[in-house]
């Protein structure tokens, strides 16, 4: 779902995105949304389950052929983090902050909370999330989660 009109420039992010992987069989429709700042999760048709990232069949039965992209608000629940110190490649400005968050549709993605340490109390278990987007060069846009008490 669309987050608002938000981007690297309009939210204060600090942080311009690196190299994003290419779209591939079956992660462009994902990544075609974006383009419109709508996430979607992966939802089969045949048992219900929901999952991200997109994959060639469900976790849960196998099917192949009732896998489609439906949109989700991306909201969620901070599950664990990492604040990051120490950037594994020379061009990563740290810190930053990796954490993987529950969805309220169910799946758990691994995402980018900004800002990195946010105030006094900083980024706990359990924060509710909001899904917020960064522009990219190509056209798409990349999501990552911000506090839903700021937001």
């Amino acid at each position: 779902m669309n987050a608002g009109p938000m981007n690297a420039e309009t939210a204060g992010t600090a942080w311009v995105p690196g190299t994003v992987p290419a779209a591939d069989e079956n992660s462009a429709p994902f990544w075609d949304a974006t383009r419109e700042r709508r996430f979607t999760v992966q939802s089969c048709t045949d048992c219900g389950a929901v999952q991200h990232p997109p994959k060639a069949l469900c976790t849960s039965c196998g099917s192949m052929e009732h896998l489609t992209q439906v949109d989700a608000s991306g909201a969620g629940v901070v599950d664990t983090f990492t604040v990051v110190h120490r950037a594994p490649r020379p061009e990563l400005s740290v810190p930053y902050t990796v954490a993987r968050v529950r969805l309220d549709e169910g799946p758990v993605v691994l995402t980018r909370l900004e800002p990195a340490e946010p105030g006094e109390r900083g980024w706990q278990i359990g924060d509710a999330v909001t899904l917020d987007w960064v522009d990219l060069k190509d056209g798409r846009s990349l999501p990552y989660h911000r506090s839903a008490a700021t937001h």
